[in-house]
């Protein structure tokens, strides 16, 4: 079967992510820059090879000082370490329209594999004759196993940041 290229239209798309601060709610950010590559036998998605990469000075939480914060060494270095990557390793069909996508997960110089949740929203024709294909993405990482390891203790013992990342992206590719 013949290879399909697949582009990322960012116009349509999104990486989030969520992290517990104080331990009673979550601060939501995002990677405001990122690209991915996608290939696929026809329009078999369960053969797809796919790349993900964030620049991690794209980084917004809707909080100036946050923001330079995370992209200082108590968390990414972006300056030492300025993409976050993901490579998928395989993906496999749990039900109709519901998969898990395996991969590696790179930040800072770290590589660990993850598994992902993904929601297939299908395949469509745009208005425009282009043909194109949208997924939710979901998981969870830990982000000291990745050295973003910065915390300080509320004087209640609790910690300002928590462990668990949550990441949910929207995303939408267009057919080549």
């Amino acid at each position: 079967m013949a290879t399909t290229k697949w582009k990322l239209d960012p116009a349509h798309s999104e990486i989030k992510f969520k992290a517990k601060h104080l331990m009673i709610s979550h601060v939501t950010g995002e990677f405001t820059s990122f690209d991915s590559e996608l290939e696929t036998d026809g329009d078999n998605f369960e053969t797809g090879k796919v790349t993900v990469t964030a620049k991690v000075d794209s980084i917004v939480t809707g909080a100036d000082q946050r923001d330079t914060h995370l992209k200082s060494d108590d968390f990414f270095n972006s300056e030492q370490f300025p993409d976050v990557k993901f490579v998928g390793t395989g993906l496999k069909k749990k039900s109709e329209g519901e998969y898990t996508l395996t991969g590696n997960l790179t930040i800072r110089d770290i590589t660990k594999p993850i598994t992902l949740h993904v929601e297939a929203g299908g395949i469509i024709t745009d208005p425009w004759g282009q043909v194109k294909a949208g997924f939710t993405v979901t998981g969870k990482v830990s982000r000291k196993e990745y050295g973003l390891k910065w915390n300080a203790v509320t004087e209640t013992g609790g910690v300002v940041v928590g462990d668990e990342i949550k990441i949910l992206a929207e995303v939408q590719y267009t057919r080549q």
